[in-house]
């Protein structure tokens, strides 16, 4: 009563429309008692509209527009979001009462799925406040005329409810004629969600806090990087970056283009320059040329600028080496948030190089004149004028330098970059989720079964004393037994009709209801009776 505007958004979950229609009447029957005007925005959905006939049946592209909203037929599970759209504008008629529509924005398919920025709904939201204008029923969609097949390219989402699934099956073609000659406001995405994907999802990933963790590894070889860079990504659920993995991968992509050549004449000369880059990482591999002599760093440069690693982030190890790799990788300059420095003594890595395995040995490169000449490397790069730390100073990026000592480091680390920021369990996170509800509901149906067993064991125990009882009593048991025959034979044919035409059609009804989770199971399930009637 104390409020001015009153804003109610009933297009996330079902349970809101009896609320908002219980908050529309309360405040109606006061309306004697108001102090001055108020303004009641009812932020509804298009589903209202979904199941309405076409503007022009001969032209089916000609748009539904505000002006006929008294026309609009609303689909079967949103009739509640209808008669509270109806509601809202009929009490709105005896005051400054004002309706408003807002969509959903996932889709997927050939149909027109119409859409709006909650920042742009905002908008629209407050000039309805600041202007208070006479119509009572407003669109509110911007400018896009995207298909569901054009959004899914774009963004998928899972895990969706019924409201959601029902919402991207829509298809409307619609023009939010009021908004454009009443308000003025300059629009976030005008043009829809496809044309502004990038900044949406950039929204997403801001407001949640889902940032990429872009951490690089150094120290000499030997230190320790691969393992201390493999607990970080475990931990954080990054990707594992190396010079050697990326060469590898680089050379398996340039040969698959290679052997699979574009038809087209106008790629040739790509094809040309990867038959090129091939033959020369291949002639750096079998020379074992450092990766600063091979080629350049826009190997590096490509991996670090894949989805994968600028969304999710990653665990650069080893690289870059030198300050002018680190200075020509300009990707470096955005991606690398914090950068782990090791070291230890050289004994320390003489030590540790003599107790590795001669698997080891020959997968890192360790044999013991290479292993002298790569650590002799590293120390001269250190005293240059110009290192690698340098650059990260210069950028403002403090290394975290530390002696290698697992526990006490990787404690130190995760002091420093935080709590993970990710999307979700991993994939083996959510198959050892997966085998846990497995076990439990082996251990239930087994609890289960052995809760049968003992009750048929009681009732076995009761038949047989109430046979005792009926043999004792002579004809009173052939009575009960006439009795129960007569029973059955009369319950035959209802048994049989059950089984025969309803049983099958509700099973499956109560399976898809178990699978669709709705919000309102009653409805769904009578929704499908009605569909799969078989008669």
């Amino acid at each position: 009563m104390g409020c001015d505007v009153v804003i109610y958004n009933v297009t996330q979950h079902a349970d809101q429309v009896e609320e908002a229609l219980w908050a529309v009447s309360a405040l109606h029957n006061e309306i004697e008692q108001f102090s001055g005007p108020k303004v009641f925005i009812l932020i509804s959905t298009v589903m209202t509209w979904a199941c309405s006939k076409p503007v022009d049946p001969d032209d089916p592209e000609v748009p539904f527009i505000d002006v006929i909203f008294w026309s609009r037929r609303a689909h079967p599970n949103f009739k509640l979001h209808i008669d509270l759209e109806r509601s809202v504008v009929k009490m709105g008629k005896t005051k400054s009462w004002l309706g408003e529509d807002e969509i959903p924005v996932f889709g997927d398919g050939k149909n027109i799925v119409p859409t709006i920025h909650v920042h742009d709904l905002a908008s629209v939201v407050y000039n309805v406040i600041e202007h208070q204008p006479s119509p009572y029923y407003l669109l509110a969609v911007d400018n896009s005329e995207n298909t569901m097949e054009e959004i899914v390219k774009v963004c998928l989402a899972s895990h969706q409810k019924v409201m959601e699934i029902d919402s991207i099956l829509v298809n409307l073609r619609m023009e939010a004629v009021y908004i454009k000659k009443l308000f003025s406001f300059n629009w976030l995405c005008q043009f829809g969600l496809v044309e502004n994907i990038e900044l949406v999802v950039e929204e997403f990933r801001q407001t949640r806090g889902l940032l990429p963790i872009r951490l690089c590894v150094l120290g000499p070889p030997a230190v320790g990087k691969s393992t201390v860079s493999k607990k970080i990504c475990e931990y954080y659920r990054l990707h594992h970056i190396t010079v050697k993995g990326t060469i590898s991968e680089t050379i398996t992509q340039l040969e698959h283009a290679v052997r699979n050549p574009d038809p087209d004449e106008e790629n040739s000369t790509r094809e040309a320059q990867a038959q090129d880059q091939l033959s020369a990482m291949r002639e750096s591999v079998e020379q074992n040329r450092g990766m600063d002599r091979l080629l350049d760093v826009s190997v590096m440069k490509d991996k670090l600028m894949t989805n994968p690693c600028k969304n999710q982030g990653y665990v650069l190890e080893d690289f870059p080496q030198t300050y002018a790799q680190a200075k020509d990788n300009g990707s470096l300059v955005w991606a690398t948030e914090f950068v782990l420095c090791l070291d230890a003594s050289e004994a320390f890595l003489v030590d540790r190089v003599l107790n590795l395995s001669e698997r080891l040995v020959q997968q890192h490169n360790y044999e013991p004149d290479n292993f002298l000449r790569r650590l002799a490397s590293y120390k001269d790069k250190q005293t240059a004028d110009e290192t690698v730390i340098n650059y990260f100073y210069e950028l403002d990026i403090i290394p975290l330098n530390d002696e290698v000592n697992c526990l006490p480091l990787m404690q130190k680390v995760f002091d420093t970059v935080g709590q993970p920021r990710n999307y979700g369990p991993s994939s083996e996170e959510v198959m050892k989720e997966e085998r846990r509800k497995a076990d439990e509901r082996l251990r239930r149906e087994a609890q289960h079964r052995a809760e049968e067993k003992r009750v048929e064991a009681e009732e076995a125990r009761d038949r047989a004393a109430h046979w005792d009882e009926w043999q004792r009593g002579g004809n009173f048991g052939e009575n009960d037994k006439n009795k129960k025959h007569s029973l059955e034979a009369q319950s035959g044919p209802m048994r049989n009709y059950l089984m025969e035409h309803i049983i099958p059609t509700l099973s499956q009804g109560l399976i898809e209801c178990c699978r669709a989770q709705p919000q309102d199971p009653v409805d769904f399930l009578a929704e499908h009776l009605l569909k799969n009637s078989p008669f």
